[in-house]
């Protein structure tokens, strides 16, 4: 609406209630007058309407956005009028024979303050309730009519102006609830009426308000909401909520971790805060995706100190001023950096700190580019976790825990093969040692560093295509905080030599993975496009997580099932890391992997 055509508007609207205030005024003060001095009548009305526009443009009432109209522009009006009605008062005393109705005129401002008032205040209730909305807000549809649903309308009602979301209805699949109405917004059906429920309410958000929705069942609703053209969200987790981390009104955007088909580890706090509380534990890759978050995972058990060893400063500089800025003056935090090849640098750790426990996360992870350098997976993955191993078992460390891999597991690659090595080493050691050496296996990590993730999202964002190596490719998949929580937890249970699995539940195809995501990020499949580029080297259709001579049937723990991998030729390992460097990479990558597969080896180096 433009400038001059609002201007008219609400000149056109005063002037009707100006004339009706006068004359419903005199009506009120003489109701049942024989004789009405009609002259008298007109003078006050063309004197008031005449000094009320005067007054307005004055106090500026034709140029206030009356849709944000507050207690300033309550007193412009009420300037405005009462001027008006004195001078008309004033008018009517000089041409009316020196008289005025004194009660006519109270009359009349009263009702030209009511009238003029509540024109502008009732625009603004109108475009509070129905035109702001529609045009600022989003129509949000609740999933879930419980005690969390009803948290999150009574909040974005209450909080409408510091959010763009409006409620509008309930779905839920309780059909005792249908039809009834929870902070006025009605319950309009079940799960499956979603998509009817958005295209008839014209919804533009969806919030899924159930923290206790199981994960099977939360990727069956994320489909369903997925398939409308609302953006979606969700509260936070049920653990989330019972530890205070966040509130049900923190909403979060649908993640691929959500959607995961298993229930998280549950903890025995008690027996991690025993090994871990008021003792100084070492974290090495601590400045990685796992190694960071058992740091995380740690704090909270108030140790006496974290030794977070990593060789990128960045990165340990990162999750050093992360752990200060939560535990402030709460224990001692020891950034350090180094290498875990360099074997003097450890001995020399171990013996300044003396640690109680050590979790070794230090390694490197990325199949393919193992696949280049192998020498590489070997320094790091083995050298590095014997160094470290033996420095603990040199002095003294209870408890030493491996971070190892599904890929260790009838290793077909360079990387998987170090990996189960690197099981072995301490598998050794375990046997003659005081301290006791664990490794914990999971499949991959959600979000770390090499992730398949991180690499989806990137492509999605450029328009496209997503890549995924086989369109019948699976892998098991965990979040980091899972993970973390499994390594801690081996900890506690560890007797010496175990290697400890979690149950990952089943395995997820790469291309559901692709599909969920780019759904999430508000895209069609077809909008975005999958591309099938083949297996790299060195990858498994299908990863396992304990071989067939491994498995023991019944779970240690709930959840974490317990491995017990054949024992190596020792001797192998020893000539391996002897005589390495003067392998060339061809029969560097078959000897890890036949060892690491315990297949007969035959002992011929091709010197570079």
């Amino acid at each position: 609406m433009t400038y001059r055509t609002r201007l008219t508007l609400l000149m056109l609207l005063d002037s009707i209630i100006v004339s009706t205030a006068i004359f419903v005024a005199y009506w009120v003060v003489r109701p049942y007058a024989v004789f009405v001095d009609v002259d008298a009548i007109v003078l006050s009305a063309v004197a008031l309407l005449a000094f009320h526009h005067l007054f307005a443009i004055y106090y500026k009432l034709y140029n206030k956005v009356w849709a944000y109209a507050s207690v300033g522009e309550l007193v412009a009006i009420v300037k405005a009028v009462s001027l008006s009605v004195f001078s008309a008062g004033i008018i009517q005393f000089l041409f009316n024979n020196f008289t005025v109705s004194r009660r006519a005129l109270v009359v009349t401002w009263m009702l030209h303050i009511i009238l003029i008032g509540g024109s502008r205040f009732l625009w603004r209730i109108y475009r509070d309730r129905y035109i702001a909305q529609n045009d600022q807000q989003k129509r949000t549809l609740i999933v879930g009519a419980g005690a969390a649903g009803a948290m999150i309308a009574r909040q974005l009602k209450n909080e409408k102006q510091n959010t763009d979301l409006y409620p509008v209805a309930f779905v839920d699949d309780d059909h005792t609830k249908h039809n009834m109405h929870l902070y006025e917004l009605p319950v309009v059906g079940a799960v499956k009426d979603i998509s009817h429920v958005v295209e008839n309410m014209q919804i533009e958000h969806i919030v899924i308000a159930i923290p206790s929705l199981r994960n099977g069942k939360l990727q069956e609703v994320v489909s369903i909401c997925t398939g409308t053209n609302a953006k979606v969200q969700m509260i936070p987790k049920i653990e989330d909520l019972i530890t205070g981390k966040v509130s049900v009104s923190q909403l979060k955007n649908v993640e691929v971790e959500d959607l995961l088909g298993r229930e998280p580890v549950e903890l025995d706090i008690e027996s991690i805060s025993e090994k871990l509380t008021g003792k100084t534990i070492l974290v090495t890759g601590a400045g990685g995706s796992i190694g960071s978050e058992i740091c995380r995972q740690v704090a909270k058990f108030n140790p006496k100190k974290i030794l977070l060893l990593g060789h990128g400063e960045n990165s340990i500089y990162l999750i050093d001023m992360e752990l200060r800025g939560r535990y402030t003056e709460t224990f001692e935090i020891i950034p350090i950096i180094a290498d875990v090849q360099d074997r003097e640098r450890i001995f020399e750790i171990m013996d300044t700190y003396k640690p109680d426990v050590v979790y070794h996360a230090a390694a490197h992870k990325h199949v393919p580019l193992m696949e280049y350098n192998p020498k590489e997976a070997v320094k790091n993955n083995v050298i590095g976790t014997k160094n470290v191993a033996e420095a603990a078992d040199t002095y003294k460390v209870g408890t030493f825990v491996l971070v190892s891999s599904d890929k260790a597991v009838n290793p077909t690659n360079v990387m998987g093969s170090t990996k189960r090595i690197a099981e072995m080493v301490i598998q050794k050691l375990a046997k003659q040692s005081e301290t006791k050496f664990v490794a914990v296996r999971f499949g991959n990590v959600l979000g770390s560093r090499g992730s398949v993730i991180p690499l989806f999202k990137k492509q999605i964002q450029a328009g496209g295509p997503v890549t995924v190596t086989h369109p019948d490719i699976t892998r098991y998949f965990m979040t980091i905080p899972e993970a973390s929580r499994l390594v801690m937890q081996a900890g506690s249970l560890a007797r010496g030599g175990e290697i400890f699995v979690l149950d990952m539940g089943e395995p997820i195809k790469i291309v559901d993975l692709a599909q969920n995501l780019i759904k999430l990020s508000g895209y069609s499949v077809e909008e975005i496009g999958i591309k099938y580029t083949g297996i790299r080297p060195g990858e498994k259709m299908y990863e396992e997580l304990l071989g067939d001579n491994e498995v023991h049937p019944k779970p240690v723990f709930p959840k974490i099932f317990i491995g017990k991998a054949l024992d190596g030729e020792f001797d192998q390992v020893e000539y391996l890391l002897e005589n390495y460097t003067g392998f060339d990479e061809v029969y560097l990558k078959d000897y890890v992997i036949g060892l690491a597969n315990n297949r007969e080896i035959d002992r011929y180096s091709l010197v570079e």
